[in-house]
């Protein structure tokens, strides 16, 4: 279980943002044994802190909360809007090719597949419109440390769907390192995939890949 202590990585009027753990769930789940959670523990803290947005339970880094009911719905506004912009880091399996310098975007609708949830899966007829960003980074330093046969991606998911991540790469061919849901057959010790930046109005925070 992650340590009950969370990096604060700012604090402001309105907001503030932790660097949420893998293996931590960022709000409650049902069962006594999936309470202990980012915002319990971020409210013993901060009692006024309310949920903006969310990251699964396997995949850490950023994850900001608002200070009041006012700031909650103001936030959330801009989350909505697509005013902020958030980006993440990924390990995955393969070598994915871009067809050209820079962004490359994975546009596939997304649903939940209901007889397997939590699983989502692309669904051309009733899923909701889903797009991803994403673009090779170069391999860790020193060469050698990330696995054999993996690369490393930076993501700007353009939506916010549930599992989007994980699914638009899985659909790429390519899912990410430990994602025991999706890609069960090649465990690893987590899940590769860390939300490393948030660029909110005024200010970028940053958040150092862990893997």
């Amino acid at each position: 279980m992650p340590s009950d202590e969370l990096e604060l990585v700012h604090l402001g009027p309105e907001i503030l943002v932790i660097n949420k753990p893998a293996g931590l769930l960022s709000v409650p789940g049902r069962g006594e044994d999936k309470q202990d959670c980012a915002w319990a523990r971020v409210q013993a803290k901060f009692p006024e802190a309310l949920v903006v947005h969310r990251l699964d339970m396997a995949t850490s880094g950023l994850l900001l909360f608002a200070r009041g009911a006012q700031a909650q719905r103001e936030w959330s506004a801009r989350f909505a809007e697509r005013q902020i912009e958030k980006r993440y880091q990924a390990l995955v399996w393969g070598e994915p090719l871009a067809s050209a310098p820079g962004w490359q975007r994975i546009n596939l609708p997304l649903i939940s597949d209901w007889p397997n949830r939590p699983r989502q899966k692309v669904d051309w007829e009733t899923g909701k419109p889903s797009q991803t960003d994403w673009q090779r980074l170069p391999a860790t330093s020193p060469p050698g440390t990330d696995p054999p046969g993996t690369t490393r991606l930076l993501l700007r998911p353009i939506t916010g769907r549930a599992h989007q991540l994980r699914v638009h790469l899985l659909a790429l061919g390519h899912p990410i390192v430990g994602d025991a849901l999706y890609d069960p057959e090649r465990p690893a010790p987590r899940l590769m995939l860390h939300a490393q930046s948030l660029a909110i109005p005024g200010l970028t925070l940053e958040s150092p890949c862990p893997f």
